[in-house]
């Protein structure tokens, strides 16, 4: 009975010292949560002016980029799929993976071949046990990306796209046609949905600027271009798939962090009913423990009454 008591007591410590744990890494991913969506709100009108002016320098430019032209014949798509480094995030990983495959079966369809970009340990983990191949990958940010994080996926996925699956990119490897990203996008503290949106070739809006206006139409800035527009376009169109990549990145760190938020305090609730219902398991064994000694006494002293009276 003794034993029993020392066991449960043990779990109890055990199960405290977890919760202790899953408390700390909930107050910091609750702490981050806030950064992280404070770098996404930072990043968003720098996201927004890039998007406007490429698309008045695609309207005056006579440039025919490669980022700019759907390709009729794609053969090679590129996924780049956004994890995260740690576990402890629940559905995070799991519903990211998903999205990634269910885009990867649909590129099949298409009669396209995927090809996987990972960021996160988890990512290459999952795929790498499944013995599955991985053109590129990086680890170690995932949840506080910099804008060089970015530049290094952008100056894989960049070459490889102007490349095109009939040519190589600078390392000999087979280039793809079109440019894919998976990431979690942050809705709530609650909610993080998983999304997969192209990233080239862009999608521009032009506009006719000969065509008569009905006021309803988006009519774009008047902008003086200097150096040319074809220039500014071939610097800018690649810049703007890298802020494009870095606010994902920053998307799903808030993700990553409002999801191990909410597992680890799930984790710290869970461990607070288990030690409760341990804590009656040793109240119990350590009540039966106490009347199976007083029996044992008051039995041993009944004995030994019943030996003097016979003495006497």
């Amino acid at each position: 009975m003794a034993a029993q008591v020392r066991v449960l007591r043990q779990r109890v410590k055990s199960v405290r010292s977890t919760q202790k744990t899953t408390k700390a890494m909930e107050m910091i991913a609750t702490s981050r949560i806030a950064k992280a969506q404070a770098k996404v709100q930072a990043a968003a009108p720098y996201s927004e002016m890039i998007t406007e002016v490429l698309e008045a320098l695609a309207n005056v430019s006579t440039l025919d980029h490669p980022l700019l032209v759907e390709r009729s014949s794609a053969k090679r798509a590129g996924i780049l799929l956004i994890t995260s480094d740690r576990g402890l995030c629940g559905g995070y990983n799991a519903n990211g993976i998903k999205a990634a495959e269910e885009l990867a079966a649909l590129l099949r369809s298409q009669g396209k071949e995927p090809v996987l970009y990972i960021v996160g340990r988890k990512g290459v983990g999952y795929y790498t046990f499944r013995q599955r191949a991985i053109a590129e990958s990086w680890t170690g940010f995932s949840e506080q990306p910099s804008y060089a994080d970015a530049e290094a996926a952008a100056s894989a996925l960049l070459p490889a796209f102007i490349a095109g699956s009939d040519g190589q990119d600078e390392d000999g490897n087979q280039g793809i046609d079109e440019i894919h990203i998976v990431s979690t996008h942050f809705v709530s503290m609650i909610t993080q949905t998983p999304r997969a949106r192209r990233l080239a070739p862009m999608e521009i809006e032009y506009v006719d600027a000969s065509a008569p206006s009905d006021g309803a139409s988006k009519l774009l800035p008047a902008y003086e271009f200097e150096p040319s527009a074809d220039l500014l376009l071939d610097e800018m169109l690649p810049k703007y798939v890298t802020s494009r990549i870095y606010a994902a990145m920053l998307d799903a760190a808030a993700s990553e962090s409002a999801a191990r938020r909410a597992a680890c305090k799930s984790a710290t609730d869970n461990a607070n009913d288990i030690i409760r219902s341990l804590s009656r398991e040793v109240n119990q064994a350590r009540q039966a423990q106490i009347t199976q000694e007083l029996s044992e006494i008051v039995g041993g002293a009944d004995a030994l009454a019943a030996a003097t009276n016979e003495e006497d």
